[in-house]
């Protein structure tokens, strides 16, 4: 039975990774390729080639941000970004939640911002118990001006669904930051702890 037992959890630890990679990229690639629905239907590959060959979506949404980015790069196309943005503020609703998304997108997505550049070690939910946890920013306006001390604000993700979480404000002094990437953080915490990152490398004396 013993050998029965470790032939089933290694079988377990060699296809269980496979098979959650397979199911996540399916779902990418099944999402993404709802991007062809924008194309007349005579240009859908599944009608141009006869068949069916997942990952064209994936193409063809490369292809829509490498263009927007490039529109949105030169003068004529900031402009024309900002007046869209400037129509898009006049919808009542449609302007409180775009301009939510928008604050957010450009926080995550600017190469100068610093959020979810950091990942820190916080005292969450009580004092004595710790978690892995993402710096997004620093309170600012009402916020800022209530608290007073040095605060930042953190981003504590769940586990093994990192998606989900909750946004805390803690002081600076009670954040340990740690040297260990994002990515490295977000294995941690989705493993459950089980892959734990490597130790930080001693700087040797002079």
């Amino acid at each position: 039975m013993s050998a029965l037992r470790k032939w089933l959890f290694t079988g377990l630890l060699v296809i269980v990774p496979g098979v959650i990679t397979a199911w996540v990229l399916n779902w990418i690639v099944g999402t993404l390729d709802q991007t062809l629905q924008i194309l007349p239907l005579a240009w859908h590959p599944d009608r141009l080639l006869g068949f069916h060959v997942p990952g064209f979506g994936v193409v063809l949404t490369l292809l829509i941000l490498l263009v927007v980015g490039a529109v949105a790069s030169n003068f004529a196309g900031r402009k024309l970004v900002q007046w869209g943005d400037a129509l898009v503020h006049r919808i009542p609703v449609v302007r409180s939640i775009y301009s939510s998304v928008k604050q957010v997108s450009d926080t995550l997505f600017s190469e100068s911002g610093n959020a979810f550049r950091t990942a820190v070690l916080v005292q969450w939910p009580r004092d004595g118990v710790w978690t892995v946890a993402f710096v997004t920013g620093a309170p600012s306006g009402e916020v800022a001006a209530y608290l007073r001390d040095e605060f930042v604000s953190v981003f504590v993700p769940t586990t093994p669904n990192p998606t989900g979480g909750y946004f805390v404000m803690v002081r600076k002094s009670d954040c340990v930051e740690l040297e260990m990437s994002v990515d490295t953080a977000l294995k941690y915490i989705v493993s459950m702890g089980v892959v734990a990152p490597p130790a930080p490398a001693l700087v040797s004396p002079k």
